[in-house]
């Protein structure tokens, strides 16, 4: 068993000018990744700055390979989303 580990740091593009507007542009960002990935996923980080977001996301498979594979294509899709820019990444696996 693997897990795969991101912690995802982001810049918000549109600039919201309320923590009420970052966090629905955050939470929308994180279901369609749930949803579409079927990854763990939480803001952990950045909690009360406007324009940033640090994103924890944990995908667990039975392959490196796979979880290298699906961690990649979230973070394209993140990087695609439009909303967002990607400023960090950190990925780690742990073997179990």
């Amino acid at each position: 068993m693997v897990a795969g580990i991101c912690r995802m740091e982001l810049h918000l593009l549109e600039e919201p000018d309320s923590l009420k507007k970052k966090r629905a542009v955050v939470k929308s960002l994180k279901d369609r990744v749930r949803n579409r990935f079927g990854a763990s996923i939480a803001e952990v980080d950045d909690l009360e700055k406007w324009q940033r977001a640090t994103l924890g996301i944990a995908f667990v498979t039975g392959e490196k390979k796979n979880a290298e594979s699906v961690l990649s294509k979230i973070a394209g899709y993140v990087e695609s989303d439009g909303s967002v820019e990607i400023i960090g990444c950190i990925t780690e696996y742990c073997t179990l």
